[in-house]
């Protein structure tokens, strides 16, 4: 007999009422924002209610982009599709082998000096090591693109009367290893993620001055009509 080379079935995973619950509320922001009818609201509910599996509840958010981040995460955990969002940076390589489809620490390190001025910074996949230096001034960073599940990125920061503003996607785990005279940093509670999406560990050096960690806007409740 020839052997059998086609690839294992997948195995599926049950899902949680914390998933459900979830999908539950996609489904409402949807609503809210007018992407669904009665009808099909109605299914959508029933149908993750009784849900099973996570690839079951998969195809009640794929439309919505109210759900895209959830979308990713049971998109991961089955291994179903290929993430390309910012903030995910996965591909699947194998039928339960995930990797970041941009090797962390292949892009140069990142670099920027602020004197009494300041610029926006879009970190690009595959960077490990941002550093900056700043004197009465600061950056805008943005690190929705470089995170993902796995990825740790090192921002190193030496300040003098001056700070950056610091934006991640939900889900990122923020690590302060700053020292800090007469300073000191704030992470808002939206952007206090439990390392689902990656670590950013905060050092550097920082006199009379601070850097305030946010979630990227768009994913805050306030940029999607609702209150905080």
């Amino acid at each position: 007999m020839a052997d059998d080379d086609s690839p294992p079935p997948q195995r599926r995973i049950r899902a949680s009422d914390k998933d459900r619950d979830e999908v539950l509320s996609v489904i409402t922001e949807a609503v809210t924002n007018g992407r669904l009818d009665p009808e099909e609201t109605a299914q959508r509910q029933d149908d993750a209610i009784s849900a099973k599996f996570l690839d079951d509840l998969i195809p009640l958010i794929d439309d919505l982009p109210e759900g895209h981040q959830l979308h990713q995460r049971l998109a991961r955990q089955t291994g179903h599709g290929q993430d390309t969002g910012p903030g995910s940076a996965l591909q699947r390589r194998g039928a339960t082998e995930l990797s970041p489809s941009v090797e962390p620490g292949s892009a140069p390190p990142t670099n920027s000096v602020a004197i009494m001025s300041g610029r926006e910074i879009d970190v690009a996949p595959g960077t490990a090591q941002v550093t900056t230096y700043a004197l009465m001034g600061g950056d805008n960073i943005d690190l929705c693109a470089v995170m993902g599940p796995g990825v740790t990125v090192e921002l190193v920061s030496y300040a003098m009367w001056a700070g950056n503003d610091i934006y991640v996607p939900p889900g990122v785990r923020v690590r302060d290893e700053t020292i800090n005279i007469m300073a000191g940093n704030e992470v808002r509670l939206s952007a206090r993620g439990d390392g689902s999406n990656g670590t950013v560990v905060l050092k550097g050096f920082s006199l009379m001055a601070g850097h305030d960690v946010h979630l990227a806007k768009g994913y805050r409740a306030k940029d999607q009509g609702q209150l905080e």
